[in-house]
């Protein structure tokens, strides 16, 4: 095949393709045409198939639901058919019930006026008959007094007369047979009673004594203790007021003196010197000091713990710190704080067995004493103390009247001062709760010690050796030499003069100078 050839179908090819081309285009729109119509003639066709069978089915719904409407309306008229005809039922009902009541009130309201218009009749034929009962009285009445001559006021004086006189001998007879009754249950009642109290109450009985032993580690310390020369148990002597007995005892030493406070004094400082080791003057001023501001507290805490033991509360911190010291003063040997309390527990149970107050009767018991915390040192008896310090710390009338009536000093107003004033006399006339020895022995001492405080120039007067010596710490400013020679003698025979005592007591003046400076 040549070039001319070649370019011949090449040329008749791009003819046939330039013919072909429009052609294919327009076939293929019309194709594209047919097959888009018929497309659309079938969604067509779909849509009507749809639009129908969706009338159709709502159709068939709505008939649906509408018989389903009826029947629910039919069901409920059948339902409110039949609750009215229920409620017409009940109603008929209550109706009847209603004219059955009617009828039986009418009945009831017939038979009342029945039996009022009976009781009217009743009551006319009644005064009917009492005024006929009073005609007869009448005439019986006239008729008596004609046949006894007496007229109806003089036989009434004379029968009231007669049965007064008689009821008289009765009356005196039954008061005299039920006042000894009462007597003989009263006297009975009451030893139950104190019987049941004192057998409820166990309260230990130790008088006091006069000493107190302070026990040592070894028998090296009483060297110690006695000091160079002496001075250091003259100096515990002369500041506690009280006598150091250093004897053959083994491992123990002996505080001696009538004081309760001072002895106590003395065995705290000692005890604290003993644990300090370092025992000279200077040292035991210090712990003397100490022991005196330690008793204080360990009184205050007696107090708080009487008045838990006694189940008394509120009272003021002044009256806890009276209560304390109680316990340092002893009556004829018993110990006044252990009295006080059992006064307080006695009197309560008593109360308690009677009735009356049990608060009342604890409180006035456990005060009733208070004034001998305070009657060395003031003037005037125990009672009258106590009721002016009960007073002046706001306790209530009725307490201050159990304490000035405990002695029988003033009448009684109240059954808890009776009360108070027996539990008293129970604890002090209990077998082994006095001793009048030891008592009459402190009294002698005390007096002893208040003659030597009586001259001027006297700083302290301190009774030891069982009342056997007496010794005076004077002020040195005021006192000298030469006139603590006459005060020794004038003090000597005052004793001689004023006092009864067995033996001798020697007197010793103690007059002490000290100056003082500091380097600095």
């Amino acid at each position: 095949m040549n070039i001319e050839q070649g370019v011949n179908i090449i040329t008749g090819g791009v003819f046939y393709f330039i013919i072909a081309l429009p052609l294919g285009i327009v076939i293929g729109y019309l194709t594209r045409k047919y097959i888009a119509k018929a497309r659309m003639q079938s969604a067509e066709e779909e849509a009507d198939k749809i639009l129908k069978d969706a009338v159709r089915d709502a159709k068939a719904k709505k008939k649906e639901i509408t018989l389903e409407a009826k029947e629910n309306a039919h069901q409920i008229r059948e339902e409110a058919n039949k609750e009215c005809q229920k409620r017409r039922d009940e109603l008929q009902k209550l109706e009847n019930r209603l004219m059955r009541k009617e009828e039986n009130l009418d009945r009831k309201s017939e038979n009342l006026d029945r039996k009022e218009q009976s009781l009217k009749d009743r009551d006319n034929n009644l005064n009917k008959a009492e005024e006929k009962i009073e005609k007869m009285k009448k005439e019986q009445k006239e008729k008596l007094e004609m046949i006894a001559s007496f007229s109806e006021k003089e036989a009434k004086d004379y029968l009231l007369n007669k049965v007064e006189s008689e009821l008289d001998h009765e009356y005196a007879k039954m008061i005299k047979a039920k006042e000894a009754e009462a007597k003989e249950k009263s006297e009975k009642k009451a030893r139950e009673i104190i019987s049941l109290a004192i057998q409820r109450s166990a309260a230990d009985h130790v008088t006091e004594s006069t000493v107190s032993v302070v026990n040592l580690p070894n028998d090296d310390m009483k060297g110690r203790i006695i000091g160079r020369e002496g001075r250091n148990i003259r100096t515990l002597e002369s500041l506690t007021g009280i006598d150091l007995i250093i004897d053959d005892t083994p491992e123990a030493v002996v505080i001696s003196g009538f004081d309760p406070i001072r002895r106590e004094i003395a065995r705290i400082a000692l005890e604290k010197l003993i644990i300090d080791g370092r025992i000279h003057p200077a040292r035991i001023e210090e712990m003397v000091e100490k022991a005196e501001k330690e008793l204080d507290q360990h009184i205050k805490e007696i107090g708080e713990q009487a008045t838990f033991d006694s189940g008394v509360h509120g009272l003021d911190s002044e009256l806890v710190q009276l209560l304390g010291r109680l316990k340092f003063r002893t009556s004829y040997g018993q110990n006044v704080l252990q009295h006080s309390i059992e006064v307080s527990y006695l009197a309560s149970i008593m109360a308690a067995e009677l009735g009356a107050d049990v608060t009342l009767a604890r409180r006035g018991g456990l005060l009733h004493d208070i004034g001998k915390a305070i009657d060395h040192d003031m003037e005037g008896t125990h009672v009258n103390l106590g009721v002016d310090t009960a007073r002046k710390h706001g306790e209530s009338e009725k307490v201050i009247h159990t304490i000035e009536a405990h002695h029988n000093d003033v009448e009684f107003k109240s059954v808890e001062a009776v009360l108070v004033a027996a539990a008293d006399a129970i604890s002090a006339a209990r077998p082994g709760a006095r001793k009048e020895t030891l008592d009459s022995y402190i009294k002698r001492l005390e007096e002893l010690e208040e003659i030597g405080e009586s001259f001027e120039g006297v700083e302290k007067a301190y009774a030891i050796q069982a009342g056997r010596e007496i010794r005076i710490m004077v002020e040195p400013d005021k006192i000298n030499d030469v006139t603590s020679t006459k005060m020794v003698r004038d003090i000597t025979k005052k004793i001689e003069n004023n006092l009864d005592y067995p033996g001798q007591i020697k007197v010793v003046i103690i007059r002490e100078t000290r100056v003082v400076d500091y380097a600095k």
